[in-house]
């Protein structure tokens, strides 16, 4: 894992003084092991390198033979050994053992066809400097980020947003429609960013540049997944065949030349990867674990039911399981997390996944993690919701919202999101909504109105365009039959790639921690789209399938618990430890200084917050998240 930069004079002119090195420089935790800067007239391209696979003689920017083209990559090639001895046998000669040379070789041998050929988590740029073009692309799924502008004659991209931003010539001017989705999502979705013409390039996509053409870039997609064509395998063969799938995967992602463990929450994805460690491991599995003081958010008893149902299972200590109670209320944390993130971003999960890396990174420098289960084989409580409140519309619509907002009303107003009161608030405002406002109403945490209170005059007369309309595009265009997966494949290309992912990313890297994710080999990926959805979530049962076929691995205790995400209590920090902070920030910071937010619109939600009339905590965080980003920026660290 590593982090790259790079920028192009598309004029031709060199470059008095290049802005790589500084944009290195602001990714030193990406790449703490090594750095390397090539330079060829109107290109400079680096790395910052996290030394996993060739340790001694992995350097980059790494050529080919004649020094005609040059690449830096980020992150792992996972079937490199078999593309190396295939390049070799058509005479290509490797100088290092690293995976990421087989990058230069395949480009040789392919052209700008080659990405196709690679499986894993990437993202890298190729120079040609015969034919004066650049090649960038991210892997299938979008484990590896990659950001980039264009201004003028000035071509420039990065890992991370925050080491772009130390390029003079990139774009500042805030862009208010992502902003606005950024409310709505807790991200603001791809291919944009928070600031006007700086994009992030898409999963599954490449980006061409032709130095000498004026700059042309061309941007085509290389990998399409499709859930339009299904499987007639009989489950007990599609089972076997999605058992056999994962072992190799993980198998795959213990490619290392250094120690690895895995992240351990006691959850089933989690369970099944520290299982099959287990199973193919020689030497104990180093299994990661944070506990928390708030039995609502810890999950340790899970987490040591599962070590040892596995131990039991695939012989005494095959896991040793590693454990440390953390405070999670660490503001610090908090704001070294917005500064690397480099734009307003606030799934609060972010916050125990850096605990956790940073805790794990103490002992290893690999981890592997169950990100991406519940995306494929349906595991979210949200489409088990949708499948049950398709049935409500036997009830005609207008009678539906009387009836169920009338109940939400006779109710306490929930004063906490994890408590059954708070579940019950959110299914009631579902079933009262129409089918096509439910699912947006069960992931939106800021809606147009509770927006509208609190917007300052930046956004007074603009034309906005609804953020439902996002995740509407993709939903139609979705390829899937039945409704509820759909919304899968819909979220297979916005939750996953631009919340999930980008958290796992920039929390592990913060703390110099490489993440493997299993479940999303493509193999997996595409294998899951084509089974039938009721193979995946059938009646009542969640990720069926993938349970069924990790069963033995699985202890009671876990199948039977609910699912729980990895949270945080922010409604009681708010009205605790975090209580003087937030008034701070908030209510005398950049935000509403530079009128994006408005004080009396924030004082209304956090009074109400505050006297436990209502929980606003969802809306507090993403409104102080947001006015970390403006301090960042406004100070020059952005």
């Amino acid at each position: 894992m590593c982090g790259i930069a790079g920028e192009i004079s598309l004029n031709g002119k060199v470059s008095e003084k290049s802005s790589v090195p500084a944009m290195l420089n602001a990714m030193r935790h990406r790449g703490p092991d090594d750095e390397g800067i090539f330079n060829s007239g109107p290109v400079t391209i680096g790395q910052r390198r996290l030394s996993i696979v060739g340790i001694k003689n992995g350097h980059q920017p790494i050529s080919n033979e004649d020094k005609s083209a040059w690449t830096v990559c980020n992150g792992e090639i996972y079937n490199y050994p078999e593309l190396k001895e295939d390049l070799e046998s058509r005479g290509h000669i490797f100088g290092t053992s690293t995976d990421s040379e087989v990058i230069v070789h395949l480009y040789e041998e392919y052209g700008t066809e080659m990405t196709s050929h690679l499986e894993g988590m990437f993202a890298f740029a190729i120079y040609d400097t015969k034919k004066s073009l650049i090649l960038l692309a991210r892997d299938r799924v979008g484990k590896k980020p990659l950001y980039y502008f264009r201004r003028g004659n000035i071509f420039a991209f990065a890992s991370e947003l925050r080491a772009l931003a130390c390029h003079e010539a990139m774009p500042r001017d805030l862009s208010l429609q992502a902003l606005s989705d950024y409310f709505s999502f807790q991200y603001v979705p791809q291919p944009g960013t928070i600031f006007e013409d700086v994009f992030k390039l898409q999963p599954a996509h490449q980006l061409e540049l032709k130095i000498n053409d004026n700059g042309g870039i061309r941007i085509k997609r290389y990998w399409t997944l499709s859930y339009a064509t299904k499987s007639d395998a009989p489950y007990t063969t599609a089972s076997k065949e999605l058992k056999g799938l994962v072992t190799e995967s993980i198998r795959a992602r213990l490619m290392s030349d250094v120690p690895y463990g895995v992240f351990l929450s006691g959850g089933v994805d989690s369970t099944i990867i520290a299982g099959v460690m287990a199973e193919i491991c020689e030497s104990p599995v180093k299994a990661f674990s944070i506990g928390f003081d708030d039995p609502l958010y810890d999950e340790r008893k899970f987490a040591e039911a599962a070590v040892k149902h596995i131990n039991a299972v695939c012989g005494a200590n095959k896991i040793e399981h590693i454990v440390k109670v953390v405070k999670p209320d660490d503001f610090e944390s908090v704001k070294a997390l917005a500064l690397n993130f480099g734009e307003p971003y606030c799934d609060a999960s972010m916050l125990p996944t850096f605990l956790l890396s940073r805790f794990t990174r103490e002992h290893v420098k690999v981890a592997l993690s169950g990100d991406g289960a519940d995306e494929l084989f349906a595991g979210y409580n949200r489409y088990l919701a949708l499948k049950c409140l398709q049935y409500i519309e036997l009830i005609p619509q207008p009678l539906r919202r009387t009836l169920f907002n009338a109940i939400g009303k006779i109710l306490p107003q929930k004063t906490e999101e994890r408590t059954a009161l708070g579940t019950i608030q959110r299914m009631l405002k579902a079933a009262a909504s129409d089918s096509a406002e439910r699912y947006f109403g069960l992931i939106c945490r800021f809606d147009e109105d509770a927006k509208s209170s609190v917007y300052g005059k930046a956004f007074t007369g603009q034309k906005l365009t609804d953020s439902r309309k996002f995740l509407d595009a993709l939903i139609s265009s979705a390829t899937a039959h039945c409704q509820t997966e759909k919304i899968m494949e819909a979220e297979f290309h916005s939750y996953l790639p631009c919340d999930i992912l980008p958290k796992v990313d920039i929390a592990s890297m913060a703390a110099s921690l490489e993440v493997r994710c299993p479940f999303l080999d493509r193999k997996i990926v595409e294998f899951a789209a084509a089974l039938p959805f009721d193979f995946k979530q059938n009646r009542f049962t969640r990720k069926k399938i993938l349970v069924d076929s990790f069963h033995e691995l699985i202890p009671e205790i876990i199948l039977n618990r609910p699912k729980k995400g990895f949270g945080t209590p922010l409604a009681s920090w708010f009205r605790g430890p975090w209580r003087e902070i937030l008034k701070s920030h908030l209510l005398e910071g950049k935000a509403v200084e530079l009128g994006y937010l408005k004080r009396e619109g924030i004082l209304t939600m956090l009074n109400s917050h505050v006297s436990m009339k209502a929980d606003y905590s969802y809306q507090l965080w993403a409104m102080l998240i947001f006015e970390l980003f403006l301090e960042n920026l406004t100070a020059g660290a952005i």
